[in-house]
């Protein structure tokens, strides 16, 4: 089992290794990386590739890490009992399983996604040790202890909103989604945008990192914002010369695709102000 990246998906090599590596080690991987570079699309193409089935578990702010092993339904079971119904008898009637439990209780490899470890409280990952480094837990409801028939590839995914606790690190093999530099951003836009035109890719991604490097930008744009962009130059057929921006306009053409919040809009305002005011 390798990952190669996929043809709706560019890997670099140093994400390629790391896939392989925490695979190999039998690790959880834990990628880190600016929003929309392609974290949780990693977890996805990485069981596409390797022709495995993929569960996801989306973190919330007030996900539980016992969630994600079983809940059990006291309320159901009580309710039912003043019903006289007979599944009262037999508690696993009321227990859901987890996202855990169906990855561990999987007759095939499976890969787990954990999107967005970050979002829950501190305490999360670490609830999570032991059964993701011994790959079984205990059920008190039923005094059964449920055990990962196959090991499943465990991708967990992080903004860095907050810093994760160091136990949870040394379980896990880390690896840092780069933003991507020109060249590899190019491959990419290949891949959304089939046959764009070189001199309207060279003009706008310019103007893209241009604006990315920009001082005092709080949102940089992310990947899936620059694919978004291209798509609606595309759509309103655009050349290379209607994306040109003078001192007056600095804001680029439907920028409402690329700038997210009203203070870096007000930025490029004020960059233009600045810039008539020295004619």
């Amino acid at each position: 089992m390798k990952f190669e990246g996929t043809e709706a998906y560019v890997a670099t090599e140093d994400l390629t290794v790391a896939v392989n590596a925490a695979v190999t080690l039998e690790r959880p991987l834990l990628v880190k990386g600016e929003p929309g570079t392609g974290k949780t699309e990693l977890a996805r193409q990485v069981a596409a590739a390797l022709g495995l089935r993929m569960i996801e578990w989306n973190i919330k702010s007030t996900t539980r890490a016992q969630q994600g092993l079983y809940e059990y339904d006291a309320v159901s079971r009580l309710r039912d009992s003043q019903l006289g119904d007979e599944r009262v008898n037999d508690v696993k009637n009321y227990i859901r399983k987890g996202k855990l439990w169906q990855a561990f209780d999987a007759d095939e490899r499976v890969v787990l996604l954990i999107d967005e470890v970050d979002k829950a409280d501190i305490e999360f990952p670490n609830d999570l040790l032991q059964e993701l480094d011994r790959m079984e837990f205990f059920v008190y409801e039923t005094g059964e202890t449920i055990r990962a028939r196959q090991r499943p590839i465990v991708i967990i995914t992080s903004n860095n909103e907050k810093e994760l606790p160091d136990a949870f690190l040394r379980r896990c093999f880390f690896h840092y989604i780069r933003f991507p530099d020109e060249q590899t951003m190019r491959r990419i836009v290949e891949v959304h945008h089939p046959g764009i035109k070189e001199k309207l890719l060279t003009t706008a991604l310019t103007q893209f990192y241009e604006l990315r490097e920009t001082p005092g930008l709080k949102k940089k744009p992310s990947t899936s914002e620059v694919l978004d962009w291209l798509k609606l130059l595309l759509a309103e057929d655009l050349t290379p010369e209607d994306l040109k921006r003078d001192g007056a306009n600095a804001l680029p053409k439907l920028h409402g695709a690329l700038l997210k919040n009203e203070q870096d809009v007000h930025l490029f305002e004020r960059l233009a102000f600045m810039a008539r005011a020295q004619r």
